[in-house]
């Protein structure tokens, strides 16, 4: 049960925006080997705005860095002043990988996406157990922030920019 509300709940979230590209966005990243071969995440923290949201919708994400192995984010987006979607974020560092926890306010549990590939400024995580999303990535290109959910062969591009 809980899975179906957390992935009508997710695709309601995904596909209520305007922006589905079915491109390949190529990123660049390594499988994951060690922690110890990058530095961190601090490229994510500040608050961002998103730049490629649906007319009368805007999306944000603020991440917050709690400690060297957890970073802390909140997603939301808004519509007539009024929050209509809401996803808690983190990033955890777990053993030598880093995962990806996401959780709805609708759902009691949240959802892991294991770590999978990472480079100094992007990073790559799945779980394959739910329809979609079943891969979340994350890049920074220039000053924007990009992220894309996908599973099968429906892909979702997020483009931010930072709020000064």
């Amino acid at each position: 049960m809980i899975r179906k509300v957390w992935v009508l709940c997710v695709a309601i979230l995904f596909l209520s925006c305007n922006e589905t590209k079915k491109e390949n966005v190529q990123v660049d990243l390594k499988p994951t080997t060690t922690v110890e071969e990058f530095k961190n995440f601090d490229w994510l923290l500040g608050k961002w705005k998103r730049l490629n949201e649906e007319e009368g919708k805007a999306t944000f994400e603020h991440w917050e860095k709690i400690s060297k192995t957890e970073y802390s984010g909140i997603g939301f987006t808004m519509q007539n002043g009024d929050t209509i979607k809401q996803e808690n974020i983190g990033l955890v560092k777990v053993g030598k990988q880093w995962d990806l926890v996401v959780k709805v306010p609708e759902e009691t549990q949240s959802v892991t996406f294991k770590g999978v590939a990472h480079a100094a400024d992007q990073f790559m995580c799945e779980n394959n157990t739910i329809d979609f999303p079943n891969k979340i990535k994350y890049w920074k290109h220039g000053d924007n922030m990009h992220a894309m959910v996908s599973g099968g062969e429906m892909k979702i591009q997020f483009e931010f920019e930072k709020i000064k």
